[in-house]
């Protein structure tokens, strides 16, 4: 194919992938444009984002990324990084048509835009290994379920960035060795570590492969891994300037803290040095044996915070992991999860790594072999936590593509079965098909509950939190983050304490508001949750103790007034 014959077949799959994406956008936002329009978003995260932004937008500091209305002010372990695109569309957009039209019209574009970025990375990866492929690639990718879901309308939480810059850095090592893919691969590791750790390991094991092509003594790759080094280096420098906030000292790595910056910045010390000395190092056994001197010297830095940031959740109060954490579906490990859940999950994963594999049996292939790595990696991370598949899904795409192609030569039954494997959104339809997991819960809307309320503090579950304080003016003392242990400690206690300890918690928290759903507390045993002397037991059956005043609601949540003497003790910190 000549330059310009390649030129316009690229060009074509950014047209498609942008087009394909736009049309199942379009889609999934007229199915929930009831929720989407009312600015109710699909996730917890998605709805403190857009929160987190209205706060910035409306005064708070760039640099201030606490929740001032959660648990008398939370420090989020989040980045302003994903916040910057959907501000700009919000910002440009409300003074043609409002601040809410804005808002809409930022959690719908932001997430398309990206989903259309992602396809079209997945199509050039694709067009990179088998370019006969590109365009099936880019139907498969675009039906990959669960990574799909990262990019539906309302997800404008920081998970579908991440994925772009994943596949950003795996199609700048498709590309001919040298200085300028590595600095693209490690801007783009750089820009990932800022935004949020969840993809660490598998950009781990991109600039491994980098480092791999180096020993074996391909043509080019000293300065690759050079590139790396320095593009890491650089963006995570740049990033500490512009994200660090105001709790950048917290010792954890469960965000761009300090201790990552510090760790990624040495870590970036070793790329450069080993791709600077290739001219001394001509054989493997001395690239080996330079690595692993170098690799020792950056290491001993890092061990005293090794041991912290293989668990981002150790600092988690143990009853809350036991009634909470554990029962996050992103958080399960794949074999821990219901069996529908871990189907619907790694289903396309695992069909991704056998088309991958059988890509790699009729002869290796560097780039094949890195995105099975890649793969096999993100099983590894999933067997902790399930939100590891999603990058592997969308690598595992273009080799499932090829296998489509491939099995269109054998006759139509052989194509029907390769597009019934590809096709990532019938796994969780067959899942659900042998493994119901039961019929809804009663509708039940706490927002609306709280609605007509004055301001106040509200003790509810876990999962209201986010919704509410991005529903309205309330203040809220639980919800889903793991860095809320206070509050989230003192919800669980509440509602599964005695009435006389729930009344103390209520006191030192200042609670205006208890709310209450009947499915809610469905993680806690029903032997707990039916214990008659503890106050959950003794709302649910409407037995609520003296210093509770119900207030009627049409919203299908239960909701009470806390006696004004309570509220007199100084707030809790």
């Amino acid at each position: 194919m000549g330059i310009s014959q390649h030129h316009r077949a690229n060009r074509g799959d950014v047209l498609l992938a942008f087009v394909f994406s736009l049309l199942l956008g379009l889609a999934w936002a007229a199915r929930d444009w009831g929720s989407l329009s009312a600015l109710h978003l699909p996730d917890t995260d998605d709805a403190m984002r857009l929160q987190q932004i209205r706060d910035w937008l409306g005064g708070q500091a760039f640099e201030d990324v606490r929740q001032h209305r959660l648990a008398g002010g939370l420090e989020m372990h989040w980045s302003r990084l994903p916040d910057l695109v959907p501000a700009a569309i919000i910002t440009l957009l409300r003074p043609l048509i409002g601040v809410h039209a804005a808002e809409v019209a930022a959690v719908v574009i932001w997430p398309l835009a990206l989903f259309g970025a992602a396809l079209a990375l997945v199509a050039a990866i694709t067009r990179k290994l088998a370019p006969e492929a590109a365009r099936t690639a880019i139907i498969v990718a675009g039906v990959a379920y669960p990574v799909t879901t990262l990019f539906a309308p309302g997800r404008i939480d920081h998970h579908g960035l991440q994925i772009v810059l994943v596949l950003v850095a795996v199609r700048a090592l498709l590309a001919a060795p040298g200085w300028v893919s590595g600095i693209v691969a490690g801007v783009a590791t750089g820009a990932s570590l800022i935004t949020g750790m969840e993809m660490a390991p598998v950009l781990s094991l991109v600039s491994l492969s980098v480092w791999v092509g180096w020993w074996w003594g391909r043509s080019g790759t000293s300065g690759q891994l050079a590139g790396l080094g320095t593009g890491l280096s650089g963006t995570i420098a740049l990033g500490a300037a512009i994200f660090a906030t105001t709790d950048w000292g917290y010792p954890a790595c469960d965000s761009f803290t300090r201790t990552v910056w510090m760790a990624a910045q040495i870590g970036a010390v070793a790329p450069p040095v080993l791709g600077l000395a290739t001219p001394l190092l001509g054989t493997r056994s001395l690239r080996a044996a330079a690595s692993l001197m170098i690799g020792g010297i950056v290491a001993l830095p890092l061990l005293p915070i090794a041991h912290g940031c293989a668990n981002p959740y150790g600092a988690v109060d143990p009853l809350v992991a036991r009634l909470w954490l554990d029962h996050v579906g992103e958080a399960q490990s794949l074999f821990a999860a219901p069996f529908a859940t871990a189907v619907a999950y790694a289903g396309l994963l695992i069909a991704g790594i056998a088309a991958t594999l059988w890509q790699l049996r009729r002869g290796p292939q560097s780039g094949w072999a890195m995105l099975l790595a890649l793969q096999l990696t993100a099983f590894a991370v999933a067997c902790f936590e399930l939100r590891g598949v999603y990058a592997g899904v969308i690598l595992g795409t273009p080799a499932l593509a090829v296998a489509i192609g491939e099995a269109r030569a054998r006759g139509a039954l052989w194509l029907a079965g390769a597009w019934l494997g590809s096709a990532g959104m019938l796994y969780p339809i067959a899942a659900q098909a042998f493994a119901p997991t039961g019929t809804p819960s009663a509708a039940c809307s706490p927002q609306a509950a709280l609605a007509a309320l004055p301001t106040g503090t509200v003790m509810a579950p876990i999962d209201v939190g986010a919704y509410a304080i991005a529903a309205g003016p309330h203040r809220m003392i639980a919800a889903p983050y793991h860095r809320n242990n206070a509050g989230n400690a003192a919800m669980y206690r509440f509602f599964l304490g005695t009435p006389d300890a729930a009344q103390a918690i209520a006191a030192r928290w200042q609670v205006d508001y208890v709310l209450l759903c009947p499915s809610d507390f469905g993680e806690v045993d029903r032997t707990t949750t039916r214990d008659p002397h503890r106050l959950l037991s003794q709302l649910r059956a409407d037995k609520a103790p003296d210093w509770l005043t119900p207030i009627a609601t049409a919203s299908g949540a239960k909701l009470w007034r806390v006696a004004p003497r309570l509220r007199e003790a100084p707030r809790a910190d």
